[in-house]
């Protein structure tokens, strides 16, 4: 502890990105060692039919060659030995709560990203020791107290800690400054910086860009004609420069959607319909607890072979009706979708997102009549269903032995937070 404020810098700041390996199987694994540990295993939101994907698997499994996105069916022939785990988010949830705890003691500053990774601001932490003792006191007493590896990127920004923490995993820690940029970086493709999807490296790869350096050295005015403003941000990237902060306080979404992967392929509009029913259900549930409305609708569609499309359509006014939602999903799904063809996997998002309180009075101007009856009888439903269960109150469409049925169960259900970079956002 003594001279702790050599490993402070006197301008600037000191980020963590702190990164759960593995976790849902480490979770399990956490909860029952004797069953799961060093053992391939896998979470897979389709056990028993052995059709849906591969949500996440274990490192043991990673190096029998078992990959995240894999179908179950693929995995098993790979590893007949693999553990199909059924997700329990409930379980997940409380795991995260409780590695999130154990950053806050270190600093107030903690801006949670997803369910297994978040930011932290140490820079206020002297009293804690220095960076480095900071980030390997929070890598040991999250794996004591909850038995769960992780991966630790220690940077003077958010960019930084985030490209640190994904070097070494498992159980890594990584320290990555701005003048190791250079050296550690540059020599990379594009696609490695983080915020730089495919699609966005095949279009640098034309423009003869491959690399990280080689961006870093981009004329900035040809990026811009490329890309917009996003070409100047790209090439800060490549310097390793970020000014973001750490948010400890979330905004409310920005958006509140639902996916599930299907068993089987769907080519009829009827089952189609039936998914798209639950999605819009639970979507809507969980717009009207946090009290909000929504303006835009976006289908989401996934083809066997992982294409993924989106499109979407803005309301004339904003809603927190499953029912507006249910019949803009099936309109955009029968205006944009060549019946017949297979469909692996169905989303639903809602977007344009505002509080209630803000926009009643835009909703009773465009449908004073029908509004009234419409809320009291969704908020009579609504009560039946908190009080008994999401299974309470269903209508007839909503029967079905597809996954789009189980989102209902809280315990079960989970929401992709993957960025996918074959989607092709479309606003109509």
């Amino acid at each position: 502890m003594t001279n702790v404020n050599e490993h402070y810098p006197a301008k600037g700041r000191v980020i963590i990105h702190l990164d759960m390996n593995a976790f849902y199987c480490s979770v399990h694994e956490a909860e029952e060692p004797e069953k799961y540990a060093n053992r391939p295993t896998a979470v897979s939101g389709s056990v028993e039919q052995r059709k849906g994907i591969l949500v996440t698997c274990s490192y043991t499994a990673r190096s029998k060659g078992i990959k995240t996105g894999m179908t179950v069916r693929q995995a098993l022939q790979l590893c007949p030995e693999l553990i199909l785990i059924k997700p329990d988010f409930s379980l997940y949830r409380k795991y995260s709560h409780g590695f999130m705890a154990i950053a806050r003691q270190f600093t107030p500053l903690v801006e949670a990203v997803s369910i297994d990774e978040c930011y932290m601001d140490i820079t206020g932490s002297k009293m804690f020791g220095s960076p480095l003792e900071i980030a390997e006191t929070l890598q040991k007493r999250i794996l004591s107290e909850w038995s769960l590896p992780c991966s630790i990127g220690l940077a003077p920004n958010k960019l930084l800690a985030k490209m640190a923490s994904d070097m070494k995993k498992p159980n890594g820690l990584t320290v990555l400054r701005i003048r190791d940029v250079k050296n550690v970086l540059w020599d990379k493709s594009c696609d490695t910086l983080f915020g730089i999807g495919k699609k966005t490296a095949d279009k640098l790869t034309k423009l003869n860009i491959r690399t990280i350096g080689q961006l870093a050295a981009s004329d900035e005015m040809m990026l811009n004609k490329h890309f917009g403003v996003v070409g100047s941000s790209m090439k800060s990237a490549a310097h390793g420069l970020d000014h973001s902060e750490v948010n400890p306080n979330r905004e409310r979404n920005k958006s509140i959607g639902h996916t599930t992967t299907l068993p089987s392929d769907l080519t009829a509009r009827e089952d189609v319909y039936r998914v798209l029913l639950n999605l819009a259900d639970q979507t809507g549930r969980r717009l009207r607890r946090q009290k909000m409305v929504a303006t835009t609708v976006q289908l989401t569609i996934r083809k066997p072979d992982m294409t993924t499309i989106a499109r979407s359509h803005t309301m004339a006014a904003p809603t927190q009706t499953s029912e507006d939602f249910y019949k803009e999903a099936c309109r955009l799904f029968d205006k944009h979708w060549m019946l017949g063809d297979p469909i692996r996997l169905l989303g639903i998002t809602l977007q344009n997102l505002s509080l209630l309180d803000d926009s009643a009075l835009q909703l009773d101007l465009f449908s004073y009549e029908q509004q009234p009856r419409k809320e009291a009888l969704t908020k009579a439903m609504d009560t039946l269903r908190d009080k008994y269960g999401e299974d309470a109150v269903l209508t007839a469409g909503m029967l079905g032995d597809d996954p789009s049925t189980l989102i209902r169960n809280k315990r079960i259900r989970g929401t992709s937070l993957q960025k996918d970079d074959s989607l092709l956002y479309i606003d109509e």
